[in-house]
């Protein structure tokens, strides 16, 4: 069985990501098997593939892993995240719902009785303020301010040694 280390790790990947926004609360999703305390909260999206543009990336994911149909708006910034084992470049735009059911979805990378998608859940700054930051996307660690947030524009760097 392939592992999340052997599909995601060792290479670097090119992600598309989206912040949705519901009455102040942040659609997070809680992935197993990643981050130093084994599980990582972090806002939807996935890989890029080949031929496929950044945009239909998003809609894409968020209908596998959230239910919703979303539109994608404007690009806000770039996230390069690197560690040991993994390197990621991820684009976060700022998307809105136009349809669906929010649901937990899965990750079509990986086996159906191997899924790391295990939480869906809006969650408020607050809410973010008082989980562990080990337990967060590196992007809600450097800034939990939800307003702070929605300003980003530009590249930011965090690494993980």
């Amino acid at each position: 069985m392939m592992s999340v280390g052997d599909i995601y790790g060792g290479k670097v990947r090119v992600r598309a990501c989206g912040l949705l926004f519901k009455e102040d609360k942040l659609l997070l999703l809680k992935h197993s098997s990643l981050g130093p305390k084994g599980y990582l909260w972090a806002p939807p999206g996935g890989g890029v593939d080949f031929g496929v543009n950044a945009r239909e990336t998003l809609r894409k994911e968020f209908l596998e892993e959230t239910g919703l149909e979303v539109s994608v708006k404007e690009f806000l910034f770039i996230n390069e995240y690197r560690d040991p084992n993994y390197h990621a470049v991820e684009l976060f735009f700022r998307v809105i719902p136009t349809g669906g059911v929010v649901k937990l979805g899965h990750d079509p990378e990986l086996p159906a009785d191997d899924q790391i998608l295990t939480e869906l859940a809006f969650i408020s700054e607050q809410e973010v303020a008082q989980m562990d930051p080990e337990t967060l996307h590196n992007i809600l660690r450097e800034k939990p301010d939800f307003e702070d947030l929605n300003k980003l524009q530009g590249f930011f760097e965090f690494q993980r040694t």
